[in-house]
């Protein structure tokens, strides 16, 4: 007969990496203050073990409410993260998760081993804990690729937004500025966006507000569209 030895068993967390965008576009990304060694008064990603029989997805979505009161909201797996070292407190490996959500509906709360929690501007992220400055920055390049093939970036913007909202948002992820015309053209031939009424009570000429259409989204995309954002040069400025 064969013998085993005993496998060993690493710990595992999760951290989740939250986008949110402001009213001026700036780019945001939820962080907390870490209330307990290691790294205690440390600014780090919301993130903490998994519990016996949970799923990673789950414990990811337990982790941010408990410690930053946000719940119900869109997360996908990033990268998986196991560098020998990474924590102090032994062999460690950590599932990431991103999200994007609208900043405003979702002002975060600190609880549980957070003493704090704070939407920062992603140009003014202070120095993180662990290797979450790793794990941040595969997350914004996950973030930049994906809004090119995929209409994720709505989940940033409220319900109804202008085209300057959206082309703002666009602009603010990839990171250089949009030819206005060719952008909106774009778009609308797509066919995803539904025409509402214009803004009211503004100090400018009130543009038509719109809104993605999921629905119609999935129809297209099931008789083969695809859809693509990624900027050709005569789309720049």
């Amino acid at each position: 007969m064969p013998t085993y030895n005993k496998p060993y068993k690493p710990f595992v967390t999760v951290d989740c990496v939250v986008f949110g965008l402001d009213k001026s576009a700036d780019l945001r990304i939820l962080l907390i203050k870490r209330a307990y060694d290691p790294f205690k008064n440390s600014w780090a990603l919301p993130g903490g073990f998994i519990k016996e029989n949970e799923t990673l997805e789950n414990a990811a979505r337990r982790e941010l409410e408990e410690e930053t009161g946000v719940k119900d909201i869109f997360i996908e797996q990033l990268y998986t993260f196991g560098e020998i070292g990474r924590d102090p407190r032994g062999q460690t490996i950590s599932v990431a998760y991103y999200s994007l959500i609208n900043l405003e509906k979702h002002p975060p709360i600190a609880a549980t081993d957070a003493s704090d929690a704070k939407w920062f501007k992603i140009e003014e992220i202070p120095k993180l804990a662990f290797d979450h400055a790793q794990i941040f920055e595969m997350a914004i390049k996950r973030l930049n690729a994906k809004v090119r093939y995929q209409p994720i970036g709505f989940e940033l913007l409220t319900d109804k937004f202008t085209l300057t909202e959206l082309q703002n948002l666009y602009e603010t992820i990839l990171g250089q500025k949009l030819n206005r015309r060719n952008f909106r053209s774009k778009i609308l031939k797509m066919g995803i966006l539904e025409q509402l009424d214009r803004q009211k009570d503004v100090a400018h000429r009130p543009a038509y507000l719109y809104k993605f259409n999921k629905k119609k989204y999935v129809e297209l995309t099931s008789n083969g569209f695809e859809f693509a954002i990624s900027p050709p040069k005569d789309w720049s400025l």
